[in-house]
């Protein structure tokens, strides 16, 4: 049988990697009980972004390639890594083809048939990975113990996130010593200037390259958050572009509201792009501050997961 591992569209370094994490796990864990008649793919539904490529980079590892919905099976099975909604999930997936998840997100799952679902409050999904691992007493390779790290600095943005946990914190010291890393400072740094690369990209793929869509009190939510160790910068230079862009993505998507969360992740700060006057009447009701020239600063707030997201839910609540 044929399982396919997916992370989220618009992929990230966590949703890149916990496919491959995962792919090992399950494997070892079949051998490990004498079953070898699965074979587990790690897969992606999309390019990767410039963050993940200078890791894959430096590292020299492989990327998982990208499969379609088109290019399965019927008897194939699928595995949901770092995402659960179906707004998230590969474009035309048959959700009868869904057999597990494994996530650290908010559960939204309507699915005709039981499935395997493993979810954990932490900070990654390489977290909750590194977790299976070690509760199996089974191996992490030097290469993946390299790129779970690295994915779980990033997904905690350097362990600054309100989503870091002490289990992310034990993950974070492990995998360093199974990877021979002996400065998770200055990596988490290199991390942080890939992420914040922004002069190569277009306004629409800051908008784009990394974003969720929620199903709040039956409006369909955008949420792009971008970032960068230069907020001031891009806004100041790019704020005009950005809303524009925002407008026509808001358009194309058919979301009801967009928001663009634009973070600082060496100051622990992030500002929103107000696009219209319905989106700040539900930021402002969230946040509990005032948008000035489109521009609305919520503070010390870096996980759209568990900073922003639910402030907007309970606004619109």
């Amino acid at each position: 049988m044929n399982y396919y591992i997916f992370g989220h569209k618009k992929p990230d370094l966590d949703s890149v990697v916990a496919p491959i994490a995962l792919a090992s796990f399950l494997t070892q864990q079949d051998q490990k009980n004498g079953n070898t008649d699965n074979k587990y793919i790690p897969a992606i539904t999309e390019d990767i972004n410039p963050e993940t490529k200078f890791v894959f980079d430096k590292f020299m590892l492989l990327v998982p390639e990208i499969v379609t919905a088109s290019s399965l099976t019927p008897e194939d099975k699928v595995i949901l890594v770092d995402h659960n909604e179906a707004d998230q999930r590969l474009d035309n997936l048959n959700p009868d083809q869904i057999c597990a998840v494994y996530d650290h997100h908010k559960v939204n799952l309507s699915l005709n048939q039981p499935i395997t679902l493993i979810t954990q409050t932490y900070g990654s999904s390489n977290t909750l990975i590194w977790e299976l691992f070690k509760k199996d007493s089974l191996e992490i390779n030097p290469q993946t113990a390299t790129m779970m790290l690295c994915a779980i600095l990033s997904d905690t943005v350097g362990l600054k996130s309100s989503t870091t946990t002490p289990i992310d914190r034990l993950a974070i010291d492990d995998l360093a010593k199974s990877a021979g890393i002996t400065d998770t400072k200055f990596l988490t740094l290199e991390i942080f200037k890939a992420k914040s690369n922004l002069k190569s990209i277009s306004d629409e793929q800051v908008v784009t390259n990394d974003y969720k869509i929620f199903e709040f009190s039956g409006k369909k939510v955008f949420i792009g958050q971008i970032e960068t160790v230069e907020q001031n910068e891009l806004i100041s230079s790019r704020k005009v572009g950005l809303l524009n862009t925002m407008a026509a993505v808001k358009a194309s998507s058919g979301a009801n509201l967009l928001f663009l969360a634009i973070t600082d992740i060496l100051n622990v700060n992030t500002k929103l792009l107000i696009l219209s006057p319905e989106e700040s009447a539900v930021a402002v009701k969230a946040f509990s501050t005032l948008p000035q020239d489109s521009i609305q600063d919520i503070g010390a707030k870096m996980s759209r997961k568990k900073d922003i997201a639910p402030a907007i839910e309970k606004a619109l609540a």
